[in-house]
């Protein structure tokens, strides 16, 4: 898979369709396969740059402490080692987090922005189940095995656990699958997530976004509706029905649904000095025309 040198790490990434660029960001603990539902359709339509944020999958891993504001910056300078003057921009839970400082740091870098189960500013409530993750992963030793057995219950609701037991099964697999993240790298980054704070800078977000909730969602639940709503001139918000904190999963085809009409309805305006063009594909980190 395809690296980049930026600044003083290596992010690595995965490339996939064709037609405007578009970066989806990870979630926290994930790599870049974590979109793999959705790159499955959104490739048709779009050529999909999926992320490994550093600390995470096959990027560096550096020691140093860094917040959602540093991880936006690595996003900033991928693209521009990428030669992706301006994209679509998603992500999921941290990824929005990272996503909405992208945004508001780099306007011009942003057609469109997706904040998928998403909060502005970490308040008392997700910081009392961030630090309880945590320690799970400290006591168990093992990232994979606390994301199975604590975070999946925040993130599913007990329908989906009762009605689809073999599903639950099939997505434990894959988080076993991929590369493993270690306990250092997921304290730093759970770390980011409990200092993140954009609710000043929401008003600098000038791309049109989609903000999108779980109705049962109860850590990034719909009180930050309000708040990204009011403060981002150009949004809208989505609610999932009977979806928790993560609808990529729940409920595949409306999430895909919904969020590709979002996508459609906006495209990338880029000077022609860009090096990006929406007939071409990376592969290997060189840019080759499409057959």
């Amino acid at each position: 898979m395809p690296k980049v040198k930026t600044g003083h790490i290596t992010l690595n990434y995965e490339v996939q369709g064709t037609g405007d660029p578009l970066v989806l960001i990870p979630y926290l603990a994930a790599d870049h396969a974590c979109y793999t539902f959705q790159v499955a359709e959104y490739s048709k339509h779009f050529t999909c740059f999926s992320l490994d944020l550093r600390g995470t999958g096959e990027s560096d891993k550096p020691d140093a402490a860094y917040t959602t504001e540093t991880l936006a910056d690595d996003v900033a300078a991928f693209m521009q080692a990428a030669n992706i003057q301006k994209a679509h921009v998603m992500g999921l839970s941290l990824g929005a987090a990272v996503g909405m400082w992208l945004a508001a740091k780099y306007p011009d870098k942003v057609a469109s922005l997706g904040l998928h189960s998403a909060w502005p500013k970490t308040d008392p409530y997700i910081s009392a189940v961030l630090q309880g993750w945590q320690r799970a992963a400290k006591d168990i030793g093992s990232v994979p095995q606390a994301l199975i057995q604590v975070m999946f219950p925040w993130c599913f609701t007990p329908e989906l656990y009762a009605e689809k037991p073999e599903y639950i099964q099939s997505l434990s697999d894959f988080v076993r699958s991929r590369p493993v993240q270690s306990i250092e790298s997921y304290v730093q980054q759970t770390s980011a997530v409990l200092n993140h704070d954009a609710l000043e800078q929401l008003q600098k977000i000038t791309a049109p976004t989609q903000i999108t909730f779980g109705e049962r969602d109860v850590i990034t639940s719909v009180r930050f509706a309000e708040p990204m709503k009011s403060r981002i001139r150009n949004s809208e918000v989505v609610v999932f029905e009977r979806c928790s904190h993560a609808p990529i999963y729940e409920n595949v085809p409306v999430f895909n649904q919904r969020t590709l009409e979002f996508l459609k309805r906006h495209t990338v305006q880029v000077s022609s000095r860009s090096g990006f063009h929406p007939g071409f594909v990376c592969r290997g980190g060189v840019f080759r025309s499409q057959p």
